[in-house]
């Protein structure tokens, strides 16, 4: 490259560009890798698929997955289970309960909003008092 009284360089296949210019590019391109190779080595600190390490003797033990029932799409086993699964899966899938973390005030007006609003037939107290509860369970945002 050569430089010229202007402050241009011109180079062989890009023609002129200014001085500054070339220098501001490298520049960008060092901070781009320092954040690529940044972003890779923590990634690297975390996998998945990584067998869990050992207990630190005197930590907490770690929560076990509930056990779940393949039968009734997946919702951990327990009183209120199956009135739960047959209830709301009639009107849609059970992966639609299972991904919610409602309050228990949350559970209480859903349960009077699809009553009102959607056309769920109104279940005799114990029925609704199992199924709260059951849902309040396993998956509140309160626990």
């Amino acid at each position: 490259m050569r430089c010229d009284l202007m402050g241009m360089t011109r180079g062989r296949r890009r023609g002129r560009r200014p001085a500054g210019a070339v220098l501001r590019r490298a520049a960008w391109l060092a901070a781009g890798a320092a954040v690529l190779s940044a972003g890779v080595a923590a990634a690297q600190g975390y996998d998945p698929m990584r067998p869990p390490q050992q207990q630190v003797p005197g930590a907490a033990a770690p929560e076990t997955a509930p056990e779940v029932d393949p039968e009734l799409g997946g919702l951990p086993v327990g009183p209120g289970a199956e009135d739960t699964f047959y209830l709301c899966s009639a009107c849609h899938s059970i992966s639609l309960v299972t991904q919610q973390r409602l309050t228990d005030e949350r559970w209480d007006y859903l349960w009077t909003w699809m009553i009102e609003e959607q056309g769920m037939p109104e279940q005799d107290a114990e029925t609704r008092e199992t199924i709260l509860d059951y849902l309040k369970t396993h998956f509140s945002a309160e626990r």
